[in-house]
């Protein structure tokens, strides 16, 4: 089946790149629809999830009828359901909150401590060692976070107040999403990971529609064109295939490489918003990004090594 494991291997590395990059245009689509049209946060959010319902629906069908399919028992569903709606709903909403004060580069940058916030609460809720090695990533990662933070902050003295306000919804959101990467990786080994994240996915989508009906008097039909082409784009390019594309990437070269390919996410996260939203390089945060990378590769290595 694989008469070539080298270039096997490289297919994923390919893959996992790809789909790492296109989940980095998120944040430049949220940023371009607040920029250019006139739409609120759930509206966006309900609007992506819309786009991507269709696509989920039917990967869970076709994971449901595979001869190889394992029926959820009834926790199952309810933990399926909750998880879902805590990575992709929750997690989201504040995802998109955050992004109306904040820039691309620097939402992108706390996201990337999530693995951190996992190691953490492993540790804490199943009583994990913590290693010398991995404290020292914990602190690299967050000295990266500290220096970057110190760089957009002097930017942004005069709407110092949204910056910090936008900072906390993004750093709750890597919270959620890495209560999700604890409870998932709980899940997926007993229910497959195809199974799982399409079911998970759709009960995000149909968590947020029900958030969006229950509280706005907005109309989802009335946007200009440039709103529903950024919600399609982003539930297109950055939903649906990176996620296909990063689980066929960890097929063929495992969880821990495919994060550590992973680390591409920030880099890409600012090249794109200077090219597309005019964001500056700022020393302090390419200089804080590297350390922030660099924590995350010790994290993927040590795990690696130990695993």
């Amino acid at each position: 089946m694989n008469s070539n494991p080298r270039n096997y291997f490289i297919a994923g590395v390919v893959l996992s790149l790809l789909g790492a990059i296109c989940f980095s245009t998120k944040a430049i689509f949220v940023k371009l629809a607040y920029r250019e049209t006139e739409v609120d946060a759930i509206s966006l959010l309900a609007l992506r999830m819309i786009f991507s319902l269709p696509f989920f629906v039917v990967s869970a069908f076709l994971s449901s009828a595979r001869t190889t399919n394992v029926q959820f028992t009834g926790k199952q569903w309810l933990m399926v359901a909750f998880i879902g709606c805590l990575g992709y709903y929750i997690s989201s909403l504040l995802d998109f909150i955050g992004l109306q004060y904040i820039s691309a580069g620097i939402e992108r940058l706390i996201l990337f401590i999530y693995p951190t916030l996992v190691l953490l609460m492993s540790s804490v809720i199943f009583k994990q060692r913590i290693s010398g090695v991995q404290w020292l990533a914990v602190g690299v990662t967050y000295v990266g976070l500290l220096l970057a933070f110190y760089g957009e902050v002097d930017l942004n003295q005069q709407s110092n107040k949204n910056f910090v306000f936008g900072s906390i919804m993004i750093f709750t959101c890597a919270i959620t999403y890495a209560a999700y990467i604890v409870g998932s990786g709980r899940l997926i080994p007993l229910v497959g990971a195809a199974k799982f994240n399409s079911y998970a996915m759709t009960f995000a989508c149909l968590g947020v529609l029900l958030h969006f009906f229950v509280s706005s008097d907005q109309s989802l039909f009335t946007f200009s064109n440039d709103v529903y082409i950024y919600s399609m784009l982003m539930a297109i390019l950055s939903t649906v295939v990176p996620t296909y594309l990063i689980s066929e990437g960890i097929k063929r070269i495992g969880s821990d490489n495919a994060a550590i390919v992973g680390s591409i996410g920030p880099v890409s996260t600012i090249v794109q918003a200077y090219y597309f939203l005019g964001e500056p390089f700022l020393t302090m945060q390419i200089l804080g990004t590297a350390l922030v990378v660099i924590g995350i590769l010790i994290i993927g290595r040590r795990r690696k090594t130990s695993g």
